[in-house]
């Protein structure tokens, strides 16, 4: 099908209105013909998957999403509480049917790293029919990270992390601690500090996280589509990345006897043109 819009070398930009959630910017790029909806990590934006020029973008036509708190996507009139709480899980098909009624009903792929994962295996949950491709990079959702679950869900942990965005120094000495046990390498702990050095970026960390918790793929559902579709996967993981490992995930992986699975000389930071290189090379 057709899709409108195209431009191949020139990034352009546009917006979902998605009813009850907000304005949804999205970036695309690639000179590829297949349309992907990709959905970026934590302090990154929809142009994040640029950097893939050579594997990924060649074949593609990237529809990169904005995460709300990121970028130019706008939350609608959500109360402080209202994030809180989560936006629910339908809401992630509400990205979907805007997108077609935009660019018509018609088959697509995702593409998720790391937080990102988890709205790509969601719309593989609900679009599993019309789905060609699925690539994750460093992924969530495929494993329940307890960190999160501990900072979101249990009492102690959401008063701790209300604390820490309040704190000029809780994160940073939080941060310094988890690089000095190992548990983030240091081109994370970097990244990560950037996103903390501010009390705007540090609620936008809270709201992020809490905004997204709901969003909880069904592992053993998707798989069983996976396989009932012959939707082609491919799985990306860092050998050397804390966060998300690849076996974390194998439960997940066992069930898709069909997958190509990868693991890296890499942390998590794993969207680099190192991993563009890595890509192009299996393809020859």
């Amino acid at each position: 099908m057709h899709i409108k819009g195209v431009i191949l070398n020139i990034a352009v930009m546009g917006f979902l209105d998605i009813p009850g959630l907000g304005r949804a910017h999205y970036h695309q790029y690639g000179t590829g013909s297949k349309p992907l909806l990709a959905f970026h990590g934590y302090g990154m934006t929809g142009r994040q998957f640029h950097v893939l020029e050579k594997s990924v973008l060649t074949a593609y036509h990237v529809y990169g999403f904005d995460h709300f708190f990121h970028g130019e996507s706008k939350l609608g009139d959500w109360t402080g509480q209202q994030i809180i709480e989560g936006m629910p899980k339908p809401m992630v098909k509400a990205y979907m049917e805007e997108w077609f009624k935009q660019y018509g009903r018609q088959r697509f792929s995702v593409m998720g790293y790391s937080i990102g994962a988890n709205v790509a295996l969601i719309l593989v949950e609900e679009y599993a029919d019309l789905i060609d491709d699925m690539i994750l990079m460093a992924p969530d959702g495929l494993s329940v990270y307890k960190g999160f679950q501990f900072l979101t869900y249990q009492p102690i942990g959401k008063y701790l992390f209300k604390r820490v965005t309040k704190s000029k120094w809780l994160a940073p000495a939080l941060l310094k601690n988890l690089k000095k046990v190992n548990f983030i390498d240091e081109s994370l702990y970097h990244i990560a500090y950037n996103e903390i050095d501010t009390e705007q970026k540090r609620q936008d960390v809270y709201y992020t996280l809490n905004l997204i918790r709901l969003l909880k793929p069904d592992t053993t559902k998707i798989a069983q589509l996976i396989n009932r579709y012959h939707i082609k996967c491919r799985l990306i993981f860092g050998r050397h990345d804390n966060l998300f490992p690849m076996k974390a995930a194998m439960p997940f992986i066992d069930k898709l006897p069909h997958a190509e699975v990868h693991e890296v000389d890499m942390g998590h930071w794993l969207v680099t043109k190192q991993l563009d290189e890595y890509l192009v090379n299996l393809q020859q």
